[in-house]
């Protein structure tokens, strides 16, 4: 079984509502043909037509051995726009990937995407995705209007999907100032900038201590939160204000959660793995965005010097328990 949980899709109606709404994004294409979207100048995707069709993903499925997807939208998600038409989007965009899930059950699940800018329509539309729609957790952006996650006034959204029982599914959004950051495309580097803010002060600032059945799906391995655990854990014990918010390391929180396996570098990987153990890893491809591969994405964890054990539970066994799957 494998089990892909982060890839990009975007119903076409969607983007056209982006495109016409787009306050500061941007639509241009480049030589090739290929759909850019911008914001404030800043590349951050590529639509490629894979995005918009189920019937083509299934074909890469098969070709590469993908027995299921979990769909969901991406940056910008649905944060960008007014009330109304954030609340619009969420709905549009769930009710289109429900209905290709139930036209291919067995090969596509789905996350809701909220506006949780407005933490009353989050939580109305939560519960109509999850009973009306049947769909499977939530996907958040790292930030919300320029709010990272830890903010207490997402703090009721955040027991509601605990008590569901439902994984958070997280994906990088555009920094508040990319100014500085448009020299290289945005997914690059400063995608896994914001993953690891976010992420950092979710655990330095109680959100983890508050609602520890929380269940999170990190992103590119995590941004660099792997790559810093002993750096985070090291600021708790020396600046004293963090001992007021949470008992314990950072890094106990951090080891809990699931990391999803994004960087094709044998290396990273293998520092996620010693970090967390591959019973919090998933499978992850970026499929298809121009910098994702399907490919390496399974070749990377066949080739690891690993058990075959764990190789199964990162390639679909952790996510059958995520996704509730017999």
């Amino acid at each position: 079984m494998k089990i892909d949980f982060h890839n990009h899709f975007y119903p076409t109606e969607y983007l056209k509502k982006l495109e016409e709404w787009g306050h500061r994004y941007e639509f241009t294409h480049d030589a090739a043909g290929l759909k850019i979207v911008k914001e404030k100048g800043a590349r951050f995707l590529g639509i490629t037509p894979q995005m918009e069709n189920a019937g083509k993903r299934i074909e890469d499925m098969d070709r590469i051995g993908v027995d299921i997807q979990v769909l969901t939208l991406s940056t910008p998600n649905v944060y960008f726009s007014t009330r109304k038409r954030n609340l619009y989007l969420a709905k549009l965009t769930n009710d289109h990937l429900a209905e290709i899930c139930q036209k291919y059950p067995k090969r596509f699940a789905s996350f809701a995407s909220v506006p949780l800018g407005c933490p009353e329509d989050a939580m109305n539309e939560l519960h109509r995705a999850v009973k009306n729609l049947g769909m499977k957790g939530v996907i958040l952006g790292t930030n919300i209007d320029g709010n990272h996650l830890h903010v207490k006034e997402f703090w009721p959204f955040y027991e509601e999907v605990e008590r569901l029982d439902l994984p958070i599914l997280l994906h990088p959004m555009v920094p508040v100032h990319p100014e500085t950051l448009t020299e290289i495309p945005i997914a690059v580097i400063a995608f896994l900038m914001d993953t690891t803010f976010t992420v950092a002060k979710m655990a330095y600032y109680g959100v983890f201590e508050r609602f520890p059945n929380l269940t999170l799906i990190l992103p590119h391995l995590g941004g660099t939160i792997p790559f810093l655990l002993e750096r985070i854990d090291d600021g708790y014990k020396v600046f004293p204000d963090f001992k007021q918010t949470i008992p314990k390391l950072p890094s106990e929180y951090l080891k809990r959660l699931y990391y999803d396996t994004v960087s094709f570098h044998r290396p990273a990987l293998m520092c996620v793995y010693q970090t967390v153990g591959a019973d919090h890893m998933v499978l992850g491809s970026d499929y298809p965005h121009v910098i994702g591969h399907i490919g390496k994405a399974f070749s990377v964890i066949d080739e690891l010097d690993i058990p075959k054990e764990d190789k199964e539970k990162i390639f679909g066994e952790n996510g059958k328990k995520l996704l509730k799957l017999q």
